[in-house]
């Protein structure tokens, strides 16, 4: 559905009041913090570390115009991306693993991220794109609040693998526009064997429906650019191990048919896929149909032109 531009849904929040005291909040938290479902109960603000290895500074790997993202938020000028380092998920396979296992990356003050935010804007990117903002999204939306200050006024992209707090998300209701979260697995068994995360499906599932709940199903704009709502990613894995099957029939029955789910072919061994002999190797176009086949069982459509 194409929709006139609208304003980013954070304007209105700060414009309410409302964004200092969400702030407040999301910040305490790292006290003892629980943003993600590891709940390490670690105190960054004194600069402890738990599984994501992050205290309270904000570290950034990259901020660029990204042309590799999905249509509907490259456009014609780019996702302004902006990779965060580490991460709350532990995937042995990870493409960018020497950004979210090996931590490369700079340390950057709210202030700077707000720059860079605005950076991103007079480039003209379409939105702000944040990849893996789970473990610094209180220092995100602390600089929001700069960044809103001195004129930003494009949406915020919500770019996540899945494993989130339904608490932490619901404290992102009216500031993030787009949520772009992975559902990696619909198996609980792959989810703990490759990405250390035993609790990831039914973790993952209240998470989306809650992001489904804030913003609903994908909308863009008159110039076929994302301007709110949910963008589902899904990555086939060799040997079915991701449990494809059962994650489309989650999104179809208890999202919504209407979901636009870019169900991915890319996957490659990285990292150290190569100990795996079901994972040392590339994805077969059998299996990326089959899981195509799958997709247009349960009635999905939106994403992908092969669907």
């Amino acid at each position: 559905m194409k929709i006139p531009i609208p304003a980013p849904v954070y304007l209105e929040t700060y414009e309410r009041g409302e964004l200092e005291d969400r702030i407040e909040t999301l910040m305490a938290i790292l006290n003892e913090c629980n943003l993600c479902p590891r709940a390490c109960g670690v105190n960054r603000n004194r600069g402890e570390t738990g599984y994501c290895k992050s205290d309270n500074h904000l570290t950034v790997s990259s901020v660029q115009s990204h042309f590799g993202e999905e249509d509907v938020l490259v456009g014609t000028h780019g996702s302004g991306t902006i990779f965060l380092t580490n991460c709350n998920l532990g995937c042995l396979y990870c493409q960018n693993y020497d950004i979210s296992h090996l931590g490369h990356g700079q340390k950057m003050t709210g202030e700077e991220l707000a720059r860079s935010m605005l950076r991103l804007q007079r480039m003209g990117c379409h939105n702000v794109n944040f990849v893996t903002p789970t473990h610094f999204t209180p220092q995100i939306v602390k600089a929001l609040k700069i960044a809103i200050e001195n004129g930003l006024h494009i949406p915020l992209v919500y770019n996540c693998g899945g494993y989130e707090s339904k608490s932490t998300i619901a404290l992102l209701d009216g500031i993030v526009d787009v949520y772009m979260p992975d559902i990696k697995y619909g198996d609980e068994e792959s989810a703990k064997k490759y990405s250390n995360a035993s609790d990831y499906f039914a973790v993952c599932k209240d998470a989306v429906k809650e992001m489904h709940r804030q913003v609903g199903d994908l909308t863009v704009d008159e110039r076929g650019i994302a301007v709110r709502g949910l963008l589902i990613r899904h990555l086939v894995l060799p040997n079915d191990l991701a449990g494809s099957a059962k994650v489309f029939e989650f999104i179809a029955t208890e999202i919504s048919e209407e979901s636009y789910v870019n169900i991915m072919l890319q996957y490659r061994p990285m990292y150290k896929a190569y100990e795996y002999e079901e994972l040392n190797r590339g994805l077969k176009m059998s299996e990326y149909l089959a899981a195509l086949d799958s997709a247009k069982k349960w009635g999905l459509h939106r994403g992908a032109e092969q669907i």
